[in-house]
């Protein structure tokens, strides 16, 4: 005889809200097309299924961190019968460059002797690598410096074996509509773009807006620009600073099952280091689930869940595999009754931002630490 259990914790992805947010962002940034970005596992919450939502739209491609995300997403598509690009948006290493080529990804020059690499390995393998040069207009993380970048690239030119397709570059203050660094980059970028076009080499794709700029410099989705990135607006989520141009809805929502419920008497204390003290006799839900499931230590005493479409909030620390919440407006709380952690429930929501705001971060930070025993379902 074999049984098939609840899982505790869960979280339902829509794949309808996924295709409905690209294309609001599509239109939004038309006619410039739209690069996905499904790095990091779709941000943790599984790439196979934003593959099955995204692929058959108009979107540019795939954007991806390093190379086995993109083994993974090209074999998603392929199972799916769908040929679009996939992008390494960071940096390749050496030993990595031989599989990449092979299998056809497009990938970054972040410098001269790494665009040598791939030329040398597309000619050992009688193909043409697909590039795009990576520009550090001011990141300071990776990249060909802008100054230095109109002789080095003309070097890189030079190369056989490379079809360079894009170039791009990345804000790091897109996230505030009034820092005049963001704009400052963007001339930077654009003197590049004349400077190579003095030496007859044009861009098939240029792209610097991802999802902050999107909402916030729209000037970066316009010509010379004609390819934006976005990640965390396809899950219907914003930075906490700036603008919220785009009308997107969440795509998750995250849920638990309540394991007991007591009335506990006033002077009970509850939870690790005694942070909660009743004040009079109270209805106490403990939810089976903590901070090893993505639950910020930072909702203790601040946040709340949903349960029968009342707001629970959050009482006593919560812990590894538990939390404990009070439960006095969810009329007819028994164990094993769902408990929405994000999402809706009645007239009432918790989104990823709310969360970010109370632990002071933004909303991948809270979708990406979505612990590992939490079961993604695909919802359509």
């Amino acid at each position: 005889m074999s049984f098939e259990m609840k899982r505790r914790v869960r979280v339902e992805i829509d794949l309808g809200a996924i295709k409905r947010n690209y294309k609001k962002i599509a239109a939004h940034v038309k006619p410039a097309k739209v690069l996905c970005v499904l790095k990091a596992n779709a941000y943790g919450l599984g790439v196979a299924d934003y593959a099955r939502a995204l692929a058959r739209t108009d979107c540019a491609g795939f954007g991806v961190a390093e190379p086995f995300e993109a083994l993974q997403l090209k074999s998603e598509l392929t199972g799916l019968g769908v040929d679009k690009d996939v992008q390494i948006l960071s940096s390749i290493l050496p030993d990595e460059i031989p599989a990449m080529v092979e299998a056809g990804v497009t990938l970054p020059v972040i410098d001269l002797a790494t665009a040598a690499l791939i030329s040398r390995e597309a000619v050992k393998q009688r193909r043409t690598a697909k590039v795009h040069v990576k520009l550090d207009t001011g990141m300071g993380r990776l990249g060909i410096p802008v100054a230095d970048a109109p002789c080095v690239v003309r070097e890189v030119k030079a190369l056989p074996g490379l079809d360079i397709e894009g170039v791009f570059s990345h804000f790091p203050m897109a996230y505030d509509p009034e820092d005049p660094f963001t704009m400052r980059q963007g001339e930077l970028f654009k003197g590049f773009l004349a400077a190579a076009a003095g030496y007859g080499l044009a861009f098939r794709k240029v792209h610097i807006a991802a999802s902050d700029a999107i909402n916030n410099f729209p000037m970066f989705a316009k010509p010379p620009f004609n390819m934006v990135r976005t990640g965390i607006n396809l899950h219907g989520s914003f930075d906490p600073n700036g603008r919220k141009a785009l009308k997107v809805e969440p795509v998750l929502t995250l849920k638990t099952r309540v394991a007991q419920v007591r009335e506990l008497p006033a002077g009970t204390t509850l939870g690790y280091g005694r942070t909660w003290c009743l004040k009079e006799p109270t209805k106490i839900a403990t939810i089976s689930a903590g901070y090893a499931d993505g639950l910020p230590l930072a909702l203790t005493n601040r946040g709340h869940v949903l349960i029968n479409g009342a707001v629970c909030p959050f009482v006593g620390r919560i812990s590894m595999d538990y939390a404990t919440v009070d439960a006095t407006l969810a009329k007819g709380v028994k164990p094993g009754d769902d408990v929405v952690c994000l999402g809706k429930s009645g007239r009432h929501v918790v989104t990823p931002d709310d969360w970010a705001r109370l632990k002071g971060t933004h909303a991948y930070d809270i979708i990406c630490s979505l612990g590992t025993r939490v079961q993604r379902i695909a919802v359509d």
